[in-house]
This record gives C-alpha cells, sequence and structure tokens, in this order.
C-alpha cells in the first residue's frame, strides 16, 4: 500500500462493513486490517481507538478517527466527486444528517442492544430476555419509520452513504428477516439494489471470506 492508502480496522459482521463499501464506491486505496478478539490483539488496536471497537479508519495522515457515521461523513466530505453526500450546507444535506445520526443513535444501539442484553443491566442475564425483546421491538419500529423515507434510497434517486450504512444495519436484524421483508417491501428492494453494486458484493465477500477462515 502507498503512504496515501486508508488503514480500515474491521471484523467480520461488524460496523466496518458500511465503511468499506464506501471506500469502495470512492475508488480509494486502503488496506484492511482484521481486528482479532483475544486480549493482546484488543491491547494492540485500543493505540488506534481506544474504545477497543471497531471500525476505526486511520486517514492517509495518520489520523485515526472511530464511530461508523463520523467516519462515513468524513469521507463523503473528503471525496467530494464521490457524489455520496448531497452539497455541505444545503437542505438536502441536512436530511442526509438527519438520517446519519438517526441510524447511528437509533438502529445502531437498538442493534446491540438485541445482540448484548447483558450488558444493558446491573443484574447480568437475568434481564436479559425482556431487554432483547424491547430492542427488538425498537429495531422493527426504527426500521420502519426509515421504511417510509426510502425512494428507492434513502435521499430519494441517489445513492448515499446512508444507504450502505442502513443496509448494514438491517441486515443484523435478528429476528424473522422474510416476514420484516414482506412487512417493509421498500426495505426488501433496498437491500436487492445494494447487493447488485460491485462495491457491496466486494465487501460482503471480505466479510465472508474472514467468517470462513476466523480472521
Amino acid at each position: 500500500m502507498t503512504g496515501s492508502a486508508y488503514r480500515l480496522y474491521g471484523r467480520a459482521n461488524a460496523g466496518s462493513l458500511a465503511v468499506q463499501i464506501v471506500l469502495e464506491e470512492i475508488g480509494a486505496p486502503y488496506e484492511l486490517i482484521w481486528v482479532g478478539r483475544t486480549a493482546a490483539e484488543l491491547e494492540v488496536f485500543r493505540r488506534v481507538n481506544p474504545a477497543g471497537k471497531v471500525p476505526a479508519l486511520v486517514l492517509p495522515d495518520g489520523t485515526p478517527v472511530f464511530e461508523s457515521a463520523a467516519i462515513l461523513i468524513h469521507l463523503t466530505n473528503a471525496h467530494p466527486t464521490a457524489d455520496l453526500a448531497p452539497v455541505a450546507g444545503s437542505s438536502a444535506h441536512a436530511r442526509f444528517l438527519q438520517w446519519m445520526l438517526f441510524l447511528s443513535s437509533n438502529v445502531y444501539e437498538a442493534a446491540l442492544r438485541s445482540s448484548y442484553p447483558e450488558r444493558y443491566s446491573t443484574v447480568g442475564t437475568t434481564a436479559a430476555a425482556q431487554i432483547k425483546a424491547q430492542a427488538l421491538e425498537d429495531y422493527e419500529r426504527q426500521l420502519e419509520l426509515i421504511h417510509g423515507a426510502l425512494s428507492p434510497y434513502v435521499l430519494g434517486e441517489r445513492l448515499s452513504a446512508a444507504d450502505p450504512y442502513l443496509h448494514m444495519l438491517a441486515s443484523w436484524y435478528p429476528g424473522d428477516a422474510t416476514a420484516l421483508s414482506s412487512r417493509l417491501p421498500k426495505l426488501a428492494q433496498h437491500a436487492e439494489l445494494l447487493r447488485r453494486r460491485p462495491a457491496t458484493r466486494k465487501a460482503e465477500q471480505d466479510h465472508a471470506d474472514s467468517q470462513a477462515t476466523g480472521s
């Protein structure tokens, strides 16, 4: 890799997927680094992201950035010719930011609660079932809300960085995916549109390969 390449730290089926899709859409050079789960590997990774969570992106100048929404928004600003966000300051850009923050603070949070319910209680696993049930209810309600905006993408006819973000988060839904697709057909169409794109296929294949090899 050249000195001008990004370094993306990720993990299979984790938050790095949307960032990788956007890097592929942009056509920017990047190195994909899989983060292991051992104490030693996480200690090394904390030098990049003190929170120890993926994704993290090291910019070409060596600056590390974490939080997936922040990374995605930065990439749209750093690569405006990729046209993955409306012009900053416009009303369309305000809507872009609205959905990016909605996905980050609501949908992502519900996904985490449904996957790790024991983290959200001081009594550990005792309340896990109740927490997970509420998280799934919230997850569905928030996906239903953004479903109403799809036409066919989050911002209408144009693809934006919000679309890989939504695609990733919706794919994590742990409930009955067939029933969800039937109830939210525009969300199912959105997933199909994203999967047709070479950038999505490349990123999803890398994640599948990593999961298969345990890397």
